[in-house]
């Protein structure tokens, strides 16, 4: 019997970790810390919480259909600040906005797959990616990293074959936190045009990178997008998550073959969503700029607050934008290492299992934390508990 396309793939492993808390009991001196999502907890700040408010009252349009690729001044606005940011030719056509950065990565696949065709993913991977790749008949081929975590494009080269379709990269890399040097994005985006392949690249959290420039200079090539497709994500920037507002930048040929996609999933984007996006482009710069800071300060105290586990075994391999991608010193598999957590410690996190092969070892030893609802008490709160975790028990 032929498996349907569901059950091609895995359980969502932020529901499946959400699982462990069941019957579970957190005593009032050790609550629970949940850093098994990479999804900011807190709302919107209030002003824009207010325009939300005064476009679902006082625009009626806000709750019709709209445009299929997206509001007209958002698409306009994320082309300007995408060409300014990247110092490249980026224009209104070149931008569809969708219900959320997966359903940008799922509408791209659409554009370029068939039934059996493959997609090279580093591992560790982004389990959303390969979830999607399963449920569409692609095959995802992984590309192990290396110690840091970089992709190598000489090993990538290797495993092109005629079905090849894509590299899909994300820098700052989700899990592992690591952002791409602008120079191995370039050495991607070349090997794939020289092959007649795209480059996907999702920058969801680009606006929490640590080089405040521009991360690549991809955009500065004139047929760019001959070669590239572009994801990005408004949900982290101004907290949007249960809004979904997401975006594809890529060829108009390309997006044309999009609205197909987009217009039988979900018609249209959230028109409030949009609005809100649209008005915290223009008007939260320094409130984001103060955001970035802050997520730069928790990394900082990651870094600094390590070494009470590096003396026990743990190693930092990863560090960047929501994630801190760590090695235990266990004997025991990290996914049963990660449930024993919620247990002992009141921590809920995601085992490396999760982002890797099933045949691949490295995962038993990895977890990944998103330590973006965390600050720097939290932090040592969270080393000091995670130097306590006693594997035996």
């Amino acid at each position: 019997m032929t498996l349907s396309r569901t059950a091609t793939t895995f359980a969502p492993p932020v529901m499946e970790a959400r699982r462990w808390l069941e019957g579970v009991s957190f005593p009032e001196d050790r609550p629970l810390m949940n850093v098994s999502q990479a999804a900011p907890v807190d709302p919107p700040p209030d002003a824009l919480r207010q325009v939300m408010a005064d476009v679902a009252l006082g625009r009626d349009d806000a709750h019709l259909y709209g445009p299929v690729l997206g509001l007209p001044p958002l698409r306009e606005a994320l082309a300007a600040q995408t060409g300014g940011h990247y110092n490249g030719p980026v224009t209104p056509g070149n931008v569809a906005i969708t219900s959320g950065c997966n359903q940008a990565f799922a509408a791209a696949i659409a554009t370029l797959c068939a039934e059996g065709d493959e997609v090279i993913l580093p591992t560790p991977w982004y389990f959303n990616h390969k979830m999607w790749l399963d449920m569409s008949g692609v095959k995802s081929v992984p590309l192990k990293t290396g110690a840091d975590l970089l992709p190598d494009p000489e090993r990538a080269a290797e495993l092109i074959n005629p079905r090849t379709r894509a590299f899909a990269l994300v820098s700052p890399n989700n899990p592992a936190g690591v952002e791409y040097p602008a120079e191995l994005l370039r050495a991607f985006f070349d090997l794939a045009r020289n092959q007649g392949i795209a480059l996907i690249l999702d920058e969801t959290y680009r606006d929490f990178h640590a080089q405040s420039g521009a991360p690549h200079d991809l955009f500065e090539d004139p047929a760019w997008q001959d070669t590239l497709i572009h994801l990005y994500s408004f949900s982290k920037a101004y907290r949007l998550t249960g809004h979904r507002v997401g975006a594809m930048i890529a060829a108009p040929t390309r997006l044309a073959e999009v609205e197909k996609f987009l217009d039988t999933v979900a018609i249209c984007p959230g028109q409030i969503g949009q609005h809100a996006a649209l008005w915290g482009m223009q008007n939260l710069g320094q409130w984001l700029a103060g955001e970035r800071a802050e997520i730069l300060c928790r990394r900082a105290a990651i870094t600094a607050g390590f070494p009470k586990l590096a003396d026990q075994g743990w190693a930092l391999l990863g560090l960047g934008a929501y994630f801190a991608y760590m090695a235990h010193p266990f004997a025991i598999s990290s996914a049963e290492l990660a449930p024993k957590l919620v247990q002992q410690q009141s921590i809920l996190s995601l085992p490396g299992t999760m982002f890797c092969p099933a045949d691949d070892p490295d995962g038993r030893s990895q977890m990944r934390i998103a330590f973006a609802n965390l600050d720097a008490a939290g932090i040592a709160t969270l080393f000091e508990r995670l130097s306590q975790v006693d594997a035996a028990r």
